[in-house]
């Protein structure tokens, strides 16, 4: 039903509008009664099987929504209904921005993919943070943070230590965002001198609280193996909690869409196997020293297995929820 009419459907109009009309729709939903335990009987499978324990945290299944679908926080606890184990929100920033000029998605639907140039879009951290207070699940919550585009790289990791100090209280893990492709010069916060520079800092300042948060980095998949062993070195040195591996990329290889060439960061069925590889390497190169959540072209309990089986402990949907729909989640934890 969800691909032969809904996703028939929204696919007819403009992707970000579809995004917000959808939200709203599901805000609207929530409201009435019974609709909790009506998506919950639809979609969740509970099983102490699917449960992982990482860092510290005990996920009740390894499925996850990444960031940038619930940037804002908007629906964490909704989205727990829909049977996932954690739930992403971000890339949160100091400040609110509007990010880049639209139109700035383009689905390209001949290869199951998405190109974004969204530009770190969010309501800025203080909004997020009121949000989260009023978590009403038990959903396991991530932050991703990142700096405003104004910023200097030479600044970069003064909006990181805001984000990283606002969000304390009010999510689970952190994930620092040097990856997006569509931040100007974000991506060299990548390079090995200013990203041990920047999370050690962060782990200087977890280490002032009474209880530490898992800190992991978040990486793009365009990254050489020479760099990929440059990360296995920094976690080593900094001693984050884990990497999540990967962001979107800015390659296009045999892709068949017409909007091929938009620019912005690609996601979807042509990351899948470019992730899985990444994925496979850190966990090979380093000897499985330090957990891995995969995400990047899951569009099936078989994409899904294949990442878990390369080494990630946990992964995560983005594009694949959005060509699959919300029963994407469920068959994986049945498979599971």
């Amino acid at each position: 039903m969800y691909k032969s009419i809904i996703r028939k459907t929204l696919f007819k109009f403009d992707p970000e509008d579809v995004h917000h009309f959808t939200f709203s729709m599901l805000k609207t939903f929530f409201k009435f009664p019974f609709s909790d335990n009506i998506s919950k009987h639809l979609f969740q499978v509970n099983d102490k099987k699917l449960e992982r324990k990482l860092f510290g945290l005990t996920f009740k299944n390894p499925i996850g929504l990444a960031a940038g679908f619930d940037k804002n926080a908007e629906l964490f606890d909704e989205f727990n209904n829909f049977g996932f184990g954690f739930v992403e929100i971000g890339t949160v920033t100091p400040k609110s921005q509007p990010g880049n000029p639209k139109k700035r998605i383009f689905r390209l639907i001949d290869d199951e993919a998405i190109i974004n140039r969204m530009g770190f879009n969010n309501d800025g951290v203080k909004v997020v943070t009121e949000r989260l207070r009023k978590r009403k699940s038990d959903i396991i919550i991530g932050g991703n943070i990142g700096k405003n585009k104004v910023t200097l790289n030479k600044n970069a990791v003064d909006d990181y230590i805001i984000c990283f100090n606002e969000l304390f209280d009010v999510v689970d893990y952190f994930v620092v965002n040097v990856s997006s492709p569509n931040t100007p010069n974000l991506r060299e916060l990548q390079d090995k001198k200013p990203l041990t520079n920047l999370l050690n800092t962060l782990q200087a300042e977890n280490k002032t609280k009474a209880k530490q948060k898992p800190i992991l980095l978040k990486i793009a998949p365009d990254l050489t193996n020479e760099q990929l062993l440059d990360i296995i070195d920094i976690v080593k040195i900094t001693k984050i909690a884990g990497v999540v591996a990967t962001n979107t990329t800015i390659l296009r290889e045999e892709l068949k869409s017409e909007k091929q060439n938009e620019t912005g960061g690609l996601s979807g069925k042509p990351l899948t196997n470019r992730s899985t590889e990444v994925i496979r390497f850190l966990s090979e190169k380093s000897n499985k020293a330090f957990p891995i959540i995969g995400v990047g072209g899951i569009h099936s309990a078989e994409d899904a297995k294949e990442k878990l089986a390369a080494g990630a402990d946990l992964i995560q949907l983005y594009t694949g929820f959005i060509y699959e729909g919300p029963g994407l989640v469920k068959r994986i934890n049945k498979a599971l």
